[in-house]
């Protein structure tokens, strides 16, 4: 009798062994889940926010009030839009370097200012032009990304500053970040009036108070269209 007792009470405590097991797992995975959630709800109500700061700087570029427009360039605008910080600048894509026509010396100023190696640039200049002399220009950023020797550390530096939608040879010194005109030793205008183009990339960073934040960067065409539609047209958008 005392041995049945002795077995029993083993299985007892084995059985609660494992309930406990059980009941630490499923509160780990719920715990998980709940970050989970908290970070989806957070992430997405930063993300609504940084579009915000998108629409918002359309509505400011298309303001029937000159005064009231914003220029484009690059110098941020502060906002607040419920608890969310943003964060919202505008750039003009005539003062970015266009891929499908810039000059081989001007985008090997601009490789080797991004900290490209000497014996690296005419190899990519080389594949470059290659896909320049193809039926079609380069319709997307990504197929200078993809270029043979191309790292990441030299494609983040040079995206800010490239285009495949102004057409021009060289960037228009007044548009152009001071970065990028130093490199290509453009001559030193500014013109706060210069007329942007209709070609436009917003960025856009919304920041919560509990640290979550969403960065975007949206290439946009502004058109002129009939009251009630959208303003505007997404070329790029990178979140």
């Amino acid at each position: 009798m005392t041995a049945q007792r002795g077995v029993a009470l083993l299985v007892v405590l084995w059985v609660l062994a494992v309930l406990a097991t059980l009941l630490g797992a499923l509160a780990a995975t719920v715990q998980v889940q709940h970050r989970q959630a908290q970070w989806q709800a957070s992430h997405t109500q930063a993300l609504f926010a940084a579009e915000a700061g998108v629409a918002q700087a359309v509505m400011a570029r298309q303001a029937r009030d000159p005064r009231a427009r914003w220029p484009a360039d690059g110098q941020p605008h502060q906002l607040r839009l419920g608890d969310a910080d943003l964060r919202v600048s505008l750039y003009s894509e005539r003062g970015k370097l266009d891929l499908n026509a810039a000059s081989a010396p001007d985008l090997s100023r601009l490789l080797k200012a991004c900290g490209a190696a000497p014996q690296a640039i005419e190899p990519l200049l080389q594949a470059l032009e290659h896909l320049r002399q193809g039926p079609v220009p380069l319709r997307t950023l990504d197929e200078f990304r993809e270029l043979p020797g191309m790292g990441f550390a030299l494609y983040h530096c040079a995206v800010p500053w490239i285009t495949v939608w102004s057409g021009q040879a060289q960037p228009d010194p007044a548009l152009a970040p001071v970065a990028l005109a130093r490199a290509l030793a453009l001559p030193a205008v500014r013109e706060p009036d210069a007329d942007p183009g209709p070609i436009l990339t917003v960025q856009s960073e919304a920041r919560l108070p509990n640290g979550y934040h969403a960065t975007l960067q949206v290439t946009l065409m502004l058109t002129q269209t009939k009251e009630g539609a959208r303003p505007y047209r997404v070329l790029r958008w990178q979140e």
